[in-house]
């Protein structure tokens, strides 16, 4: 089984990116992501409605990471540390060797090949420093931006769930890509 450990906290740098701990200052860009409806369209979660509810998920994410269950980094551009998204692994199964992957990233800053940079660098670390033998995407399948992403990436498409998922009184369908860890 995998012994999982993010203390310290591992920053970790690209080309462009600078990816870090999210903290309480963080507070509004979080925000600005978690209550868009354009970023969270494909993520079956309640909208935030306001800055307690954005403040309640950077705590969610800090215990994720002091109980080593789960990491979420900030991604922001190296000349300026501003959050402009989120990246993580979610949902890790150490027994499996196994975790899935999720971002999201203000609009504005869609189409210039940050997520592409930020998904590499991260299935690095979850590959080369987690010791992870597979990472997993989860999306719906009308997500063609985040499926051409994973791509691009190496994911291959490993299932298409039909209506396995249920919000907000409806049934949803989730493909699910994935990667292993062939170093």
């Amino acid at each position: 089984m995998l012994i999982i450990n993010f203390n310290p906290f591992p920053n970790l740098e690209t080309e462009r990116l600078l990816l870090r701990r999210i903290d309480t200052n963080d507070v509004n860009e979080i925000f600005t992501l978690r209550s868009n409806p354009e970023t969270m369209k494909y993520i079956p979660r309640p909208l935030a409605k306001t800055t307690e509810d954005a403040l309640e998920h950077i705590a969610i994410i800090d215990a994720k990471i002091e109980n080593n269950e789960g990491i979420n980094w900030a991604i922001t551009l190296k000349d300026d540390l501003k959050l402009i998204g989120l990246i993580g692994h979610y949902r890790i199964k150490p027994e499996h060797f196994r975790a899935e992957i999720g971002y999201m990233l203000l609009p504005e800053f869609n189409g210039k090949g940050i997520i592409t940079e930020a998904i590499k660098e991260v299935v690095n670390y979850g590959f080369k420093v987690m010791q992870l033998h597979s990472i997993e995407a989860i999306i719906d399948p009308e997500n063609f931006g985040s499926e051409k992403v994973l791509q691009k990436n190496g994911f291959l498409k490993e299932a298409h769930l039909k209506e396995n998922e249920f919000y907000e009184g409806r049934f949803l369908d989730t493909v699910i890509y994935s990667i292993l860890n062939e170093i």
